[in-house]
């Protein structure tokens, strides 16, 4: 990986420099899902993912625009990794499953923007979308036990699984069957 994902403070001044409604978790997802669904990675991302025409372009150097070129090399590199920008492990259960839920909300609010209605998606990508869809509209609980714990590390480790397959379904399956006529 030559782009280094952005630490969750750096996105989050950016964001409010631009006075987002959003957080770093949700910005992350949106724009993972927007590529995912197959939304381009130009310069008007930031407007797109947002579905904000006014909104500037990101800046080459900010902040937002390495988020934006570490999701792209992240799912080009096929290599199955996905860094999701969630509170770090030393964060309380609910901060941490909140960002992940916040996660999930930004992925299925880009994926929609970029795939529309009827994405052309594998019987497991619709299983996938619909639990990432669950997830989006939980609610963190306050406290928990080690079997929360390991619950949480479950259930990011299947969203990374989740948007790669989505990303596979809309994105490198198409080009594929492109690249083979």
């Amino acid at each position: 990986m030559t782009n280094a994902l952005p630490s969750r403070g750096d996105i989050d001044e950016a964001i409010r420099s631009l006075g987002l409604a959003t957080t770093a978790s949700e910005l992350q997802g949106a724009l993972l899902g927007w590529l995912a669904g197959g939304g381009s990675a130009d310069g008007n991302w930031l407007a797109a993912v947002m579905a904000d025409p006014a909104l500037p372009q990101a800046a080459s150097d900010s902040p937002l625009q390495r988020l934006r070129d570490h999701a792209v090399e992240q799912l080009d590199a096929r290599n199955f990794a996905l860094d999701l920008l969630v509170a770090d492990d030393d964060a309380s259960l609910a901060d941490r499953s909140g960002s992940l839920f916040d996660w999930c909300r930004g992925f299925l609010g880009g994926f929609g923007l970029s795939a529309g209605a009827n994405p052309p998606l594998s019987e497991e990508g619709g299983e996938a979308l619909a639990d990432i869809a669950k997830l989006a509209a939980a609610t963190p609980q306050d406290d928990g036990d080690e079997e929360d714990e390991a619950a949480l590390v479950e259930i990011a480790e299947f969203i990374r699984v989740a948007a790669l397959l989505l990303h596979g379904d809309c994105v490198l399956g198409p080009r594929h069957r492109r690249s083979m006529h």
